[in-house]
């Protein structure tokens, strides 16, 4: 995993393998944010750098998350860009009174453990539908699934952008120059090492809120496989 992107362009083009596609702008889908959550998120100095969306439909993935400042901070920078996001949680949570609606109105999408296709796949069906009626649905993941500090990301984010055929968002949440970043979106190419290769790179000296638990960029083992 500490090969150079050098090295892995040229087994790449050994394996016939190409390289994940960086989307170019301008970005077709725009949105109209809230000035008041911009006045707030100026007075703690922070700010946003979003140029719009490339497609209706996608995920982005939103690191590193390592506080519970995290949530607090991103969601009033979806609230600055007006980014209609959605977001997995825990379904116990929306069963909640009160707080379940709540959660469901800033965009949180029920997380059903037990379904047979298994969270991804059954994620995949609903993106697919979206797609055939032309919906807006982009959904913002952490891909190390925790604040905590882990070995690596969960492949969640991964085998759902490959599943449904999904442009990949690759956002900074960056406390050293408080900024939330829409650093680029990639088209996957399927290839495990030569995406984390470039996700990597694009999230060269990005630093959390707690330097000591933000986790290495590359795979754990997948924990939950698409299902048909």
């Amino acid at each position: 995993m500490n090969q150079t992107v050098n090295q892995i362009v040229h087994q790449n083009e050994v394996k016939k393998v190409p390289a994940p596609v960086l989307i170019p702008g301008p970005y077709p889908v725009q949105f109209k944010g809230y000035a008041w959550a911009a006045w707030l998120l100026k007075l703690i100095g922070w700010r946003v750098d979003f140029q719009g969306l490339p497609t209706l439909q996608g995920v982005a993935i939103v690191y590193p998350h390592t506080s519970n400042w995290d949530f607090l901070t991103a969601m009033l920078c979806k609230w600055t860009m007006g980014l209609p996001i959605h977001f997995w949680g825990k379904d116990s949570l929306f069963k909640i009174p009160l707080i379940g609606r709540w959660i469901k109105w800033i965009g949180g999408v029920p997380i059903d453990r037990s379904s047979s296709r298994g969270v991804v796949g059954a994620m995949v069906e609903v993106f697919a539908e979206y797609q055939r009626d032309g919906k807006f649905l982009w959904l913002g993941l952490s891909p190390e699934g925790t604040r905590k500090h882990t070995a690596g990301w969960r492949s969640g984010f991964y085998q759902l952008a490959i599943g449904a055929n999904l442009p990949l968002a690759v956002v900074r949440l960056d406390y050293r120059h408080k900024v939330m970043k829409f650093e680029g979106f990639l088209k996957l190419t399927g290839d495990v090492e030569t995406d984390y290769v470039h996700i990597r790179q694009m999230y060269e000296g990005v630093e959390g809120f707690h330097l000591n638990q933000v986790a290495p960029i590359h795979p754990l083992p997948a924990r939950d496989s698409i299902k048909h």
